[in-house]
């Protein structure tokens, strides 16, 4: 190459043809490693490669806070008799003039829970207890035994599978939606609660009762004691 009065020039060095050339292998390369990282944090999530779960795993951190104690209350009741139930709930809700692919869900819900049975003691009025001269016999009158509220044990209850529309995956992949749990819950703990009406589950506990008072009383000295149950449930 020369120059306009006939000089030729110096030809441009490999360094300086480097340098007004950008190279166009970083890209691809960055491409490349991006593929690969984006395979291999895939391969993780399905088991495809087992030996990265230590690597691309998940991790959980609890930061939670200290729990406060909101009130403290003296108990006065007896809590004689406790049952164990389970019901599998189906719940299942739809809109109106809409297909089920596109808007409604279907939960299969198994609830396990427990339901406690007691007697109020410090609802014996001052006439509930009679004591003959002799102190050998005593007539204790109880108010009826009640249930408490059901309560759901997270470690036996799960959700079996659950259904649900492309407007409902669209929603609950932009906002958590803890209202579906709490419906299937509240829905566990009212079959439960009904369950426990029907179990004979305050008779247990009145019985126990009974039995743990004669227990108490005959290491009194009391030869003879009846209890009995008033329909006041204090």
């Amino acid at each position: 190459m020369t120059s306009s009065d006939g000089t030729p020039e110096p030809a441009p060095h490999d360094g300086e043809k480097r340098h007004a050339r950008p190279s166009r292998r970083w890209p691809k390369v960055l491409g490349a490693g991006a593929a690969v990282l984006a395979l291999l944090f895939a391969g993780s999530r399905l088991s495809l490669f087992p030996g990265l779960d230590g690597l691309f795993g998940e991790e959980t951190h609890d930061r939670s806070g200290p729990a406060v104690l909101k009130s403290i209350q003296d108990m006065s009741a007896y809590e004689a008799a406790s049952g164990n139930f389970q019901v599998v709930v189906d719940l299942e809700k739809d809109t109106r003039f809409v297909p089920d692919a596109l808007r409604g869900t279907r939960t299969l819900f198994v609830g396990a829970g427990t339901v406690d049975a007691s007697v109020n003691l410090g609802g014996i009025t001052e006439d509930g207890v009679v004591v003959n001269e002799d102190r050998t016999e005593a007539e204790i009158r109880l108010p009826r035994a009640v249930l408490g509220k059901p309560a759901l044990d997270p470690d036996r209850s799960y959700a079996v599978s659950k259904q649900r529309g492309l407007l409902d995956r669209l929603g609950d992949f932009f906002s958590d939606n803890p209202g579906s749990e709490q419906a299937v819950n509240k829905l566990a703990a009212r079959h439960i609660a009904e369950a426990a009406k029907e179990s004979g589950l305050t008779a247990r506990a009145e019985k126990n009762t009974a039995e743990m008072l004669k227990g108490l009383l005959g290491s009194l000295g009391f030869d003879r004691v009846s209890v009995r149950y008033t329909e006041d449930r204090g």
